[in-house]
């Protein structure tokens, strides 16, 4: 590849900032030639035209949000054209107007007609025009911009949030709009700081004058032998005609900073908004012909001005009322729009409703919301994570709504639409949670945790050192939401398994495995049978991670049965050994309570009576069995035991259902299940008091 074809590949307009730079530097440090110069006065005041009618035009600001680099690179422009004119001014200006270029001499003797006094009075008017109205307002609107900004976009961003929720628009659109959200914020920001540009830009005016001024005056008289009067006059008239070619470009690009910052949104340009908004009633405008009209019969006043405007007026306003009348009548033959109420309803109307959603009240937001470094979403993530990884599969994401109708700092966890959960959260505050042995008591809010009902107590942030000395486990608002999250994610661990999780699961063993996948489903077992039998083990808090034994075990047994229980019962008994460790994880000798033998023969008997399901106990048997082994459990919870029933095999299916409302706390194992490595040790008989 030759030069000229690398120099075809290189984009142009890349090239714009680096040349701008070069030239800036250039004309500080380089002595240019006047017509030179004159060139580039010229594109400066050219440049400025192009920005305010840039900024006229357009409907949005971030159709213009490079402005407040522009505004940037003008100003440096700006100064570094008058270092330049500066320069050429005090080493030519002896020798007559046009020595320092053109346009110099133009805005020096034409402008203002060659009175250096009406040029000063000019200058002076410009300058305050600039800096004391439109650069102080337009910093002023900036800055109240950029706060409302920043304040605005948590609910922005939860708006559309709530909107990609329902249904109402894609992921993508739910992208663009919150990027929109960000860089408006952005903008403002950054019109802010950039308005201290050209604000400054209108203090070093005033001062490059004054030291143009003294310094030819200085230059004239002593290297030039000029006299006072033919010095001042020269460098004078020079000094504001170089003051006035900054001045003007400096005072267009105000306006457009101006008129960028102080737009409300609309579709329209600024000038259709003019027409539209200010001349749209011939009411008024009729009235103010009638005043114009009334002033110019007054004596003394220009009939003829007057007279002239007033027609004028009341010409446009006929005109404007007319057009009115025929926009109305093509409204009415027009066919009417049909609003989005009157539209048939259609299947995008149905939002489905979202496996897990977290609802926060107002005070909350500023924790799930990403632009303030949201703690909470990350704590989210990490439980989603630690559930991932815990549990075996991936859970499903957790929306999040803001919710008008909870109080400020409550929450509410929801699973495909109903409440499992809520609770409250103060932001600013920690939870001290009483484990159980605690030193004394602490000033707060007494409450109760919200994941595992303890006693806890919300405390202010200078008590955190104190609480942890007593004994209290401290932590944050959003660790406190995170918390409860993963509880409840947990605990329904088997209604977030759908099959949409099934099928990325197998997808991701089947990576390595993928004829024991293939063979099993669905040439030997329906999906949902294996759904069923992964929802039996999470159901009683046993983890899938091992997927590889749950396939295998499945596998072997599939041929001689399509039942989920069975099946389930013979892939605990494959994962014996996990669930064991996973109840005690550092015990050979494990405590246990077992069944009084005459209630297990009872048990038994029912069971080949009704079937494994154990439907049908008889009532008082039933009764019996639930008091005895709540208050068996509450023994072996005070003896400091993990509560674990061993039952036999044919037993523990319906125990373990039947125990699981009133018991959650309680694990059923099967004499099957237990290794051979371990030994028991029965420190609880269930029914020995009947």
């Amino acid at each position: 590849m030759n030069f000229t074809d690398k120099l075809k590949k290189i984009n142009t307009k890349t090239l714009a900032a680096p040349i701008i730079v070069i030239m800036m530097m250039a004309m500080m440090i380089l002595p240019i030639p006047s017509f030179v110069l004159d060139i580039f006065f010229t594109v400066n005041i050219s440049l400025s035209i192009i920005v305010l009618l840039t900024a006229l035009y357009t409907i949005s600001p971030l159709d213009f949000m490079v402005f407040p680099a522009v505004l940037l690179i003008t100003t440096m422009l700006r100064l570094s054209l008058n270092v330049a004119s500066t320069r050429i001014v005090l080493t030519e200006g002896h020798n007559g107007p046009d020595a320092a270029g053109k346009v110099i001499e133009a805005f020096g003797h034409f402008l203002i007609g060659g009175n250096y006094l009406v040029g000063c009075v000019i200058f002076i008017i410009l300058t305050i025009i600039n800096f004391v109205v439109v650069t102080k307002g337009a910093g002023r609107i900036a800055e109240v911009g950029a706060r409302f900004a920043l304040d605005a976009m948590p609910g922005k961003q939860m708006a559309i949030d709530a909107d990609l929720n329902s249904g109402l628009i894609g992921e993508e659109d739910a992208k663009l709009r919150r990027k929109q959200v960000s860089q408006e914020a952005e903008f403002y920001g950054a019109m802010d700081g950039a308005s201290k540009y050209v604000r400054g830009d209108a203090v070093s005016g005033i001062i490059i004058v004054v030291i143009n001024m003294i310094g030819g005056l200085i230059v004239g008289m002593i290297q030039h032998e000029l006299d006072f009067n033919k010095a001042l006059e020269t460098y004078t008239l020079l000094a504001i005609g170089d003051g006035l070619i900054a001045q003007i470009p400096s005072l267009l690009i105000s306006v457009a900073a101006g008129v960028v910052v102080s737009r409300v949104a609309s579709e329209q340009d600024l000038g259709t908004q003019f027409v539209t908004q200010l001349l749209a009633k011939a009411q008024i405008l009729y009235i103010t012909a009638g005043i114009v009209g009334g002033l110019g019969i007054i004596p003394g006043m220009p009939h003829l001005a007057f007279g002239m405007l007033a027609l004028i007026i009341a010409g446009g306003a006929y005109k404007f009322q007319n057009k009115k009348q025929d926009n109305t009548i093509s409204e009415i033959v027009a066919p009417k729009f049909i609003s989005p109420d009157m539209e048939e309803v259609t299947w995008q109307d149905v939002a489905p409703i979202q496996t897990l959603s977290l609802e926060v009240g107002y005070r909350l937001i500023s924790l799930v919301n990403e632009l303030q470094d949201g703690e909470l979403l990350r704590r989210i993530k990490g439980v989603r994570r630690k559930f991932a990884q815990e549990i075996g599969f991936l859970p499903p994401l957790v929306h999040i709504n803001d919710n008008l109708e909870l109080k400020p700092t409550a929450y509410k966890i929801s699973l495909k639409g109903v409440e499992i959960g809520s609770g409250e959260s103060y932001p600013g505050k920690l939870l001290a949670i009483n484990p159980g042995m605690v030193a004394g008591p602490l000033a707060g809010t007494k409450v109760t945790d919200p994941a595992f009902g303890l006693p806890a107590i919300w405390i202010e942030n200078d008590l955190n050192e104190q609480a942890q000395a007593m004994g209290y486990t401290v932590v944050n608002a959003s660790t406190v939401v995170a918390t409860h999250l993963n509880h409840l994610m947990v605990t329904n661990a088997a209604d977030l398994l759908s099959r949409q999780e099934i099928q990325s699961l197998l997808e991701h063993i089947g990576k390595q495995s993928p004829k024991l996948v293939e063979d099993l489903i669905p040439k030997m077992l329906p999906l949902s049978i294996f759904q069923k039998v992964l929802q039996n083990l999470l159901i009683e808090q046993v983890n899938i991670r091992d997927m590889n034994t749950i396939i295998e075990t499945v596998y072997d047994y599939a041929q001689q049965t399509q039942d989920a229980t069975l099946l389930t019962t013979m892939v605990r008994i494959a994962l014996g050994r996990a669930i064991v460790q996973q109840i005690f994880p550092s015990e050979r000798e494990l405590p246990i309570m077992a069944l009084e033998n005459q209630l297990e023969q009872l048990l038994l008997q029912a069971m080949q009576t009704n079937g494994s399901e154990g439907e049908g106990i008889e009532p008082s048997l039933a009764e019996t069995l639930a008091s005895q082994t709540a208050l068996a459990t509450k023994k072996q919870e005070q003896l400091g035991y993990i509560p674990v029933l061993l039952v036999p095999s044919p037993l523990r299916f319906m125990l373990a259902r039947f125990l699981r409302k009133n018991l959650p706390q309680l694990r059923v194992l099967s004499h099957a299940e237990l290794p051979n490595a371990y030994s028991i040790k029965v420190t609880n008989l269930v029914g020995a008091l009947t």
